[in-house]
């Protein structure tokens, strides 16, 4: 029985990389997650087909920016073998590796960042993890009817003014 499609959101900075540099490159490595939980994710939980939500995170407003799908499942952190990459871990082992990354494809950019402060008033995201106080994993499920909430306000930012 095939698996049902998953929805994630996956934070970023973009002054590291932004929706507009995936728009560009059209696909992307997403490397350098140092966190078990979300590298649990990561190796056990995406798989091609998967849904994202793009967050701009430390960034004025952050916010999601627009949507990603998974277009590699998970496969070794190679930089975490490399001792002159900042992603090097000297206890992560080929042969045996601790850190994982995917690799995600470019879906759509929103005309405007959907901001977290609308995500937390938005009827039906109340449970989101992204809205939680203290939640911060850089990469979070994300229930079918919260990404197509999500996706509904992100397309119609272009449509109404953003709250001040």
């Amino acid at each position: 029985m095939p698996r049902a499609k998953r929805y994630w959101l996956m934070k970023c900075e973009p002054e590291a990389y932004s929706i507009d540099d995936l728009a560009r490159d059209g696909s992307t490595t997403w490397e350098g997650v140092r966190n078990f939980q979300a590298r649990n994710y990561l190796r056990d939980d995406f798989h091609v087909g998967d849904g994202v939500l793009f967050y701009a995170s430390n960034s004025v407003p952050s916010g999601v920016a627009g949507i990603a799908e998974v277009s590699r499942a998970a496969y070794p952190d190679t930089f975490a073998f490399d001792k002159k990459h900042e992603y090097f871990d000297p206890k992560s082992d080929p042969e045996n590796p601790t850190w994982y990354m995917v690799d995600i494809k470019f879906v759509e950019k929103f005309p405007g960042v959907v901001p977290l402060d609308e995500l937390k008033e938005a009827p039906g995201l109340e449970e989101m993890m992204v809205i939680r106080k203290g939640m911060r994993l850089s990469i979070q499920p994300v229930a079918k009817a919260e990404f197509e909430i999500v996706k509904k306000l992100g397309r119609a930012t272009a449509k109404t003014p953003r709250k001040k």
